[in-house]
C-alpha cells in the first residue's frame, strides 16, 4: 500500500520576521494577467511623477572665498578633500563631509590659473598670474609653522594652466608654450609651441598617460606626445575652445568646451570632424569634468547653468541652477561619481547631486529592490510620450528659456536659407555640409 505524503517547505511561505511582508505564491503565466502590461504603464507613469517632485539636486554652498572661484582641484585619493584657488591669489582647503574650510592659504598675487594634486596626494601645484608654479604640502604645517612652498619656480610669462602625470613625477603647464617639468627640475625638460600666441588649458591622458592635449588662443586643439619633440597634430575649429577633458574610460576620446555654445567629443584619430556635438547651452561653455565611469560629463557655462550631458547624445539629460549663482567658471565631477562640484563668479562654490532625485544614505534591502523596479519600468516605457514628457521637462530660467527660443529660431532661418540657395542653384555646386563638419575648418599634422 502507497502513502502519499503532502510535504511542504516553511522556507517557501514562513515569514523570516514578523516585519517580512507575507510571501504570496504567484503564477506568472502571461494568460493569467491580461491587465499586466495597462498596470505597468502606470506604474512607470507614477514612478516617473514621483522622480520629479523628489528632484532636489542642490546640498550646499561651501562659502568663505573672497572673489571669484576661478579653479578646482580634486583629491586624487581622499574623496572628502577638494582644493579651490580664487582671483584674488587665496587657495581654500575644503572638507565636504563636515563642509568646511580646513585650511587657507594665500598662494600668489593675482589671479590662481590653476591647480593639480601630485597623483599620489602628498602635494599640489599652482599657478598664477604672478609667473610662479608653486608646490604645497597636501598637509597643512604644525602649530607655530610658517605656511610656506615647498618648491617655487619663476617663470618667463604668465602661465594659465596646469596638469599633473598620472603615474610619474611630471606635469605640465601651459602659458605663451606647453612646457613639460620634472619635479626635481627648475627649467622644463622639453617644451613645444607651434605658432600660438598663448595656450588656456592642458591636459594628460588618463589611460594613454603620454599623451596630452591642449587649447590654443588661435582656435586650434593640439595634440601631443611627451616621447616626440614636436606636436603631433591640431585641428582648428571656427570659434576658440576653453577647456577640453579626456574621456577617463575610452582612451581616444576628448570632449571640448567651445565658444560658440556648443562642446564637441572627438575621436583623436579622426579629427577632421567630431564624432558627437552637445549642445542646449545658450552661451559660452566655460568647463568640463568627465564621470570617473566615462559615461556622462558635466560642463559649465558663462549662462548660469551646469548640464550634464550623456557621452553618446547631442542633448542634456539634467540641467542645475539657482537664483543666486552667476556665471560658472569652474566644475568637477567627485570620484564616487556621486556629486558635483561648481564654482562661480559670486564666490561660492556649490555641491549637487549627480542624479537629483537620488536617495541619500543607507537604503534597505525592501527600498533598493523597489528603486531598480522603478528604473526597470521607466526604461521599458521610456519612449511612450506621456512618459517622456513628464522625464524630459525641466524648469528653465527666463533668460535661458527665451535664449534658447531665439537661437532655434536663428537655427531654422539658416537652414531655410541654405534650403532655397541649394533649391536656386545649379545642381551639385552647393555641397550638403552636415552639423558636424560645419563647426571644423582645418586638421593640420
Amino acid at each position: 500500500m502507497k502513502v502519499k505524503v503532502l510535504c511542504r517547505n516553511p522556507d517557501d511561505y514562513v515569514r523570516e520576521t514578523t516585519k517580512d511582508i507575507q510571501r504570496v505564491p504567484r503564477n506568472y503565466d502571461p494568460s493569467l494577467h491580461p491587465f499586466e502590461v495597462p498596470r505597468e504603464f502606470t506604474r512607470a507613469l507614477n514612478a516617473t511623477k514621483l522622480e520629479r517632485v523628489f528632484a532636489k539636486p542642490f546640498l550646499a554652498s561651501l562659502d568663505g572665498h573672497r572673489d571669484g572661484v576661478n579653479c578646482m582641484a580634486k583629491h586624487p585619493t581622499s574623496l572628502a578633500t577638494l582644493l579651490s584657488g580664487s582671483c584674488d591669489g587665496e587657495v581654500k582647503m575644503w572638507n565636504l563631509t563636515n563642509r568646511e574650510c580646513t585650511r587657507t592659504l594665500q598662494a600668489h598675487e593675482g589671479f590662481v590659473r590653476g591647480m593639480c594634486a601630485r597623483f599620489c596626494g602628498t602635494s599640489f601645484f599652482t599657478v598664477g598670474d604672478d609667473k610662479t608654479i608653486k608646490q604645497w604640502k597636501m598637509e597643512a604645517p604644525s602649530y607655530g609653522e610658517e605656511e610656506e612652498p615647498l618648491n617655487t619656480i619663476l617663470g618667463k610669462a604668465v602661465y594659465t594652466g596646469i596638469d599633473h602625470h598620472w603615474k610619474e613625477g611630471i606635469f605640465a603647464t601651459c602659458g605663451q608654450q606647453v612646457d613639460i617639468w620634472d619635479e626635481q627640475k627648475s627649467s622644463p625638460i622639453r617644451t613645444f609651441s607651434w605658432g600660438v600666441d598663448s595656450f588656456s588649458s592642458v591636459r594628460f591622458n588618463p589611460v594613454e598617460t603620454h599623451l596630452l592635449a591642449s587649447c590654443a588662443s588661435d582656435r586650434s586643439i593640439v595634440l601631443y606626445d611627451m616621447r616626440e619633440a614636436t606636436p603631433l597634430k591640431k585641428v582648428i575649429m571656427k570659434l576658440r575652445s576653453n577647456t577640453l577633458c579626456w574621456n577617463p574610460m575610452e582612451a581616444f576620446h576628448f570632449t571640448c568646451a567651445n565658444e560658440d555654445y556648443n562642446l564637441y567629443t572627438f575621436d583623436m584619430r579622426r579629427l577632421d570632424a567630431p564624432k558627437i556635438v552637445h549642445m542646449d547651452h545658450v552661451s559660452a561653455v566655460l568647463d568640463l569634468d568627465y564621470c570617473p565611469t566615462g559615461t556622462e560629463f558635466v560642463s559649465a557655462s558663462f549662462d548660469k547653468t551646469v548640464r550634464i550631458f550623456p557621452k553618446d547624445q547631442g542633448r542634456s539629460r539634467e540641467v542645475y541652477h539657482t537664483k543666486r549663482m552667476q556665471h560658472v567658471i569652474c566644475v568637477k565631477w567627485s570620484s564616487d561619481s556621486k556629486y558635483i562640484l561648481t564654482g562661480s563668479d559670486e564666490m561660492n562654490i556649490r555641491l549637487w547631486k549627480a542624479k537629483a532625485s537620488e536617495k541619500l544614505g543607507v537604503l534597505s534591502q525592501r527600498e533598493k529592490a523597489a528603486l531598480d523596479y522603478s528604473e526597470k519600468l521607466k526604461e521599458k516605457f521610456q519612449h511612450h510620450p506621456q512618459v517622456r514628457r513628464i522625464a524630459r521637462h525641466r524648469h528653465l530660467p527666463k533668460a535661458v528659456y527665451s535664449l534658447s527660443k531665439e537661437l532655434h529660431v536663428m537655427k531654422e532661418a539658416r537652414r531655410r536659407k541654405e534650403r532655397n540657395v541649394r533649391k536656386h542653384s545649379k545642381p551639385g555646386s552647393v555641397p550638403v555640409v552636415t552639423e558636424k563638419e560645419k563647426h571644423v575648418v582645418t586638421v593640420v599634422k
